[in-house]
């Protein structure tokens, strides 16, 4: 069996538990703690690379990343590729089997215009890469419209995210991504609508028993780790700060 075939496999029984790398270190750990495959975060791997996230970090220091984190562990490796960087399907494709990813998130956030890629032109896209790919790659297409980018009502949200998850999944994607949900019911409407593997992610209202009763595939937790060790050396920075008698920064300007 095929590292994407793993992958694509792992969406159908248990809920798929990605908790996000963003290096081959981190990677380890998450191989190390017992999870099957290891996901990429392209906010924690642009940061860790000094870009911000939204395509600001050049593509091919993005890609070189996700080729190290592959190396590093023997597990599939799934690779947020963002929008896609301009990149026509075909080179995009390439370039992640080249970097030794079995699967990738491709988000219908319009990086350069702003907004969504209108439905039919991100399923169009989708649809190009499912040919390039074959089943070398499982695709999760993920749908920004619970984000401040898709500029949607709370009305329309939901049946947006439940149109385009379906234009998605009749495109080739194996599984839609609506980020930001933070709804149980609205969740459930999605997966129901959809009929199909959905990744979630985790809320005060979304723990994982509560996702996987909703018969969610999968969750991931984006820079969540990242920041979460940022902000540990953060305290420990100050801890110390104090500790040795040190005046705090710009104080008595």
């Amino acid at each position: 069996m095929s590292k994407a075939d793993l992958l694509r496999e792992l969406h159908h029984g248990k809920l798929l538990v990605l908790p996000n790398a963003w290096d081959e270190e981190s990677a380890s750990l998450v191989v190390e703690a017992g999870f099957p495959v290891v996901a990429t975060s392209s906010a924690a791997v642009a940061g860790a690379l000094g870009h911000e996230d939204g395509e600001r970090a050049p593509w091919r220091a993005m890609f070189a990343a996700a080729a190290r984190i592959a190396r590093a562990v023997p597990v599939p490796v799934t690779v947020d590729a963002e929008a896609g960087y301009g990149l026509e399907p075909d080179q995009l494709v390439a370039e992640l089997l080249a970097a030794g990813a079995a699967g990738c998130n491709l988000e219908d956030t319009d990086h350069r215009a702003g907004g969504l890629v209108p439905a039919e032109a991100q399923a169009e896209r989708l649809a190009g890469v499912r040919a390039a790919a074959g089943e070398a790659l499982v695709v999760n297409a993920r749908i920004d419209t619970f984000l401040p980018a898709g500029g949607l009502s709370e009305e329309e949200r939901t049946d947006e995210t439940i149109r385009r998850g379906r234009l998605y999944r009749a495109a080739g994607a194996d599984c839609v991504y609506p980020i930001g949900m933070a709804s149980a019911a609205e969740l459930g409407k999605v997966v129901a609508g959809v009929g199909g593997p959905v990744n979630g992610n985790t809320s005060a209202e979304l723990d994982l028993d509560t996702l996987a009763s909703l018969g969610v595939a999968r969750v991931s937790f984006g820079p969540r780790f990242y920041r979460a060790g940022l902000a540990a050396m953060r305290e420990g920075l100050e801890e110390l700060r104090r500790a040795a008698g040190m005046a705090v920064p710009g104080a008595g300007r």
